[in-house]
């Protein structure tokens, strides 16, 4: 899980709920016709613009920002040394047990069009073919977040005109101004809610997992291409070290 993903959710909504709770209570911040519009448009809106396919996935997708799937990468890199070691030594096709048993699907993949013998190029076309499909799959996922602050906050100002166009029909009863100035201001509370502390966020952070995962496939490929090619582990280690931060580059060899 990330914590400080979840850390920042809960202190957003902590500080917002204490903010409004030392004021007049939570009690007037609730407004039902205010939730319908806001909640409930921006829902209706989603349905309009995506599949449903991808609307059913929405508590998935969610998942993935707060409890994404981790790849360790330096340990990643030891691992891709370590076939590079082997197959140097024994010959590429002594992976093939590995490639069989292992478990990230793009590694294993690879790993064993290169123990088919396929050409270099064909691999990396693949691959890459493969990484390009999945980076789209990510952005049009992403985009469900980011279009629901852009729809949270439209239909928080739909709102806020219903509710001054019917504080405007009743002038004349100073009763119903207040009701229907509370629905011109929640509406707008609403939208950029959902917007900024949902919405935004979380396409941000989806956006920085594809690049995660985006890094390590590119790990993976440059590593096969290179224990296929046959280059020195030292070489091939070297190479994927410099995927990662300075401070984060550290040599099994040494």
């Amino acid at each position: 899980m990330d914590l400080g993903t979840v850390v920042g959710l809960v202190v957003v909504l902590a500080l917002i709920f204490s903010a409004m709770a030392m004021g007049v209570g939570i009690g007037p911040y609730i407004d039902i016709p205010s939730v319908l519009i806001v909640f409930g448009g921006t829902t209706g809106a989603l349905l309009i613009a995506f599949k449903m396919e991808q609307m059913k996935s929405f508590g998935k997708i969610f998942m993935i920002a707060i409890k994404p799937p981790r790849e360790n990468v330096p340990e990643l890199i030891k691992k891709m040394v370590d076939y590079s070691i082997k197959a140097r030594r024994d010959g590429i096709l002594a992976l093939e047990a590995d490639a069989n048993n292992e478990t990230n699907v793009f590694l294993k993949k690879g790993l064993s069009m290169a123990v088919d013998g396929n050409e270099p190029d064909i691999i990396r076309t693949l691959l890459e073919t493969d990484m390009e499909q999945t980076n789209s799959r990510h952005k049009s996922n992403s985009s469900i977040f980011d279009n629901m602050a852009g729809y949270g906050g439209a239909m928080g100002m739909i709102g806020t005109l219903i509710g001054l166009v019917a504080m405007l029909m009743n002038m004349s009863d100073p009763s119903k101004i207040g009701p229907s100035m509370a629905v011109a201001l929640l509406t707008t509370f609403y939208g950029a809610l959902l917007g900024n502390v949902f919405g935004s966020p979380i396409a941000t952070i989806l956006s920085i997992r594809d690049d995660e995962e985006n890094l390590v496939k590119t790990i993976i490929l440059e590593g096969i291409l290179s224990i296929q090619a046959g280059d020195n582990p030292r070489n091939l280690e070297a190479k994927l070290l410099a995927f990662l931060p300075p401070k984060e580059r550290k040599s099994q060899f040494e």
